[in-house]
C-alpha cells in the first residue's frame, strides 16, 4: 500500500492504494467516476482515455501510484455543472455517438487535440483520434462533432449538424 495524492477534476484526493492498482480502476472504483470506461485493458480501444497533466493517456496502462502528485481530468470534468462542453454539445448535435461506449475516451482525446490545434483539418482529426476505436458510428459524425466543437471554441459560425447515416 502506498499513500498517493491525485487531483481529479480540480479536487485533490489523498488515499492509500495498492501498488498494482490501475489508474482506470482508481478512477472508477475508488472515486466512483464511471464515465471513464474499461474496454480492453490492453490500450487497444481508448475507452479509458483521460487527461493526465493535460496529455491524453489510456488509463488502463498507468498505475495509480504513477499519477501521484499529478492532475487528471475525466469526462465528468469537461464542463461546469449544468452545462455542456463544446465537445459534448458537438457529439449531441451531430449524432457522434451510437452506443456511447467510446464517447468519453473520444471526447478526452479530442479535448487535447483541440487544445493543441484549435482548427484541425478532417485528416488531422482522423489521425488524432486514430487510437480510439468506435465499433458502431463509422467515425464520420464523430469527426463532424469535433469540427463543431472546434468552431464553437473559436467563436466561429457552427457547421451544419446534419448527420451522415451510413
Amino acid at each position: 500500500m502506498k499513500e498517493i495524492t491525485i487531483t481529479v477534476n480540480g479536487t485533490a484526493h489523498t488515499l492509500q492504494v495498492e501498488n498494482r492498482l490501475l489508474l482506470v480502476h482508481f478512477i472508477r472504483e475508488v472515486l466512483n467516476l464511471t464515465g471513464t470506461h474499461i474496454g480492453c485493458d490492453t490500450s487497444s480501444c481508448g475507452a479509458c482515455t483521460i487527461l493526465l497533466n493535460g496529455k491524453s493517456v489510456k488509463s488502463c496502462t498507468v498505475l495509480a501510484v504513477q499519477a501521484n502528485g499529478k492532475e487528471i481530468q475525466t469526462v465528468e470534468g469537461l464542463a461546469p455543472e449544468g452545462s455542456l462542453h463544446p465537445l459534448q454539445e458537438g457529439f449531441k448535435e451531430n449524432h457522434g455517438l451510437h452506443c456511447g461506449f467510446c464517447t468519453p475516451g473520444m471526447m478526452m482525446r479530442a479535448s487535447e487535440l483541440l487544445q493543441n490545434n484549435p482548427n484541425p483539418t478532417e485528416d488531422e482529426i482522423r489521425w488524432g483520434i486514430s487510437g480510439n476505436l468506435c465499433r458502431c458510428t463509422g467515425y464520420n459524425n464523430i469527426v463532424k462533432a469535433i469540427q463543431y466543437a472546434g468552431a464553437k471554441i473559436r467563436g466561429e459560425e457552427l457547421p451544419s449538424t446534419e448527420p451522415e447515416f451510413v
